[in-house]
């Protein structure tokens, strides 16, 4: 899956105590597994997504069916028509979290991916987190005019543990801020495969995406992503080889896109969510559609006027 602990490099900031960044670890293939799972199956119902906002339970069912074909034959053209899959901007995974209230609920809950759970668990152990459990996800879904709004993930309810970040395909500019919205950040590059970790001081930090950026290598795709998963994976491997049709899909896709998974620990050990008055609204899919800049946000990117 990835290099393991003995053979992670990470990049410790002297400046911001927690944050640590880890240039691309996994082994030839396995971002392809990912990169299928964030189009393919994590799009998946129950799971909740940006579509469900203005659009039926049956129109945002299987997206990846219903976008294949066309991206797959799609031309460069800009006046091509977007697939379901290139509308996409955000999937929620395990606790769902609800973008209007800014909270989670035990209500609002659905299984959260085991294969995502264990890779979250084992780097979270590597850093040194033993205890770290993955209950909460958000897939965030870039394109090259896209951006993410700077905010801060304080809506979890133990900061103890960190927050991780995966993220594959174009590159993106990362920006890490201080304990207020209003301190000059830090910029820094984000490549396929690199992981973040924002723990301890660094947790409750300001961070934004206001740019992302095609290959640095000229090529459509990172050279990372050229090989397959080797055929004759462990019998207990999480990771399943992704199919020549199916990565045709992924590679189309990822040319004009990034794909950043997020993943979080909502609960303390042995804690409950605190008991509220909630109403049918709270939990139905239109809900968590509100989209705030000030947290989490992905919309199109505008440049500054005088730029």
């Amino acid at each position: 899956m990835y290099r393991g602990p003995n053979n992670l490099f990470p990049i410790h900031l002297h400046f911001c105590l927690g944050f640590i960044f880890i240039p691309d670890p996994f082994l030839p293939g396995c971002q392809r597994h990912w990169v299928k799972q964030c189009l393919k199956t994590y799009t998946q119902k129950p799971n909740v997504c940006n579509l469900d906002m203005h659009m039926s339970s049956t129109e945002t069912t299987d997206l990846w069916g219903k976008s294949q074909h066309q991206l797959r034959n799609k031309s460069s053209s800009k006046r091509a028509s977007k697939t379901l899959l290139e509308k996409l901007r955000w999937v929620t995974l395990g606790y769902h979290y609800n973008w209007n209230t800014k909270k989670y609920s035990a209500n609002h809950y659905t299984p959260f991916p085991s294969d995502l759970a264990f890779l979250s668990e084992q780097v979270a152990k590597a850093c040194g987190f033993p205890r770290f459990q993955a209950e909460a996800g958000i897939l965030n879904y870039y394109h090259f005019d896209s951006s993410l709004g700077i905010h801060v993930d304080e809506s979890e309810l133990d900061y103890s543990q960190p927050l991780l970040s995966f993220c594959f395909g174009q590159s993106s500019i990362f920006l890490l801020g201080g304990l207020k919205r209003d301190e000059a950040p830090v910029a820094m590059f984000m490549h396929s495969g690199d992981m973040m970790i924002m723990s301890g001081f660094s947790r409750l930090l300001y961070h934004a995406v206001p740019r992302i950026l095609p290959n640095l290598e000229g090529k459509p795709l990172p050279s990372c992503l050229e090989l397959p998963l080797p055929a004759d994976l462990p019998e207990d491997s999480v990771m399943e080889p992704c199919s020549q049709e199916d990565w045709q899909v992924c590679a189309k896709y990822l040319q004009a896109s990034r794909v950043n998974m997020t993943v979080r620990q909502v609960l303390a050990e042995g804690q409950s969510f605190p008991t509220e008055a909630r109403t049918g609204r709270d939990l139905d899919a239109s809900s968590i559609g509100s989209y705030h800049e000030e947290h989490s946000e992905i919309k199109k990117h505008k440049s500054d006027s005088g730029s």
